[in-house]
């Protein structure tokens, strides 16, 4: 057996140590803070989108790895500061209720994702859903 310098390791008559290293590097969460709009949500309502904005720069976040409670992010944009701002379909989150992953009244959705640094970064916030 040749290692990468090409000698013959069985050669060398001696025994041979093998070494692991295991680092571990603190997983960071980023303060963030989140508006959604609407802020009330209808479940028998004809809107299509369902909106969060951030505080995050734009350019800071990887897009695809956000998620609203687990939901794809539909598209996104940077708002007039720069922040980023999310948008999903609202009726993925009406599933959501109807599935029972959300209850009638009061209800708080998670953004979650990941900076281009590697960076985690989550925020929650409550609205209302309403079946009238």
């Amino acid at each position: 057996i040749n290692n990468f310098y090409g000698r013959d390791i069985m050669q060398l008559n001696k025994p041979i140590k093998v070494f692991a290293v295991l680092i571990l590097l603190p997983v960071i969460l980023l303060a963030t803070s989140i508006r959604i709009a609407p802020n009330v949500l209808n479940i028998g309502s004809n809107g299509t989108v369902v909106t969060v904005h951030t505080n995050l720069p734009y350019s800071s976040v990887v897009a695809a790895t956000v998620t609203l409670n687990g939901l794809e992010i539909q598209s996104w944009k940077a708002d007039s500061r720069g922040n980023f701002v999310a948008k999903f379909s609202m009726s993925a989150v009406k599933a959501l209720v109807i599935s029972g992953a959300l209850n009638l009244g009061q209800a708080t959705l998670t953004l979650e994702g990941m900076t281009g640094g590697g960076d985690d970064f989550a925020a929650s916030s409550t609205i209302m859903v309403v079946s009238r």
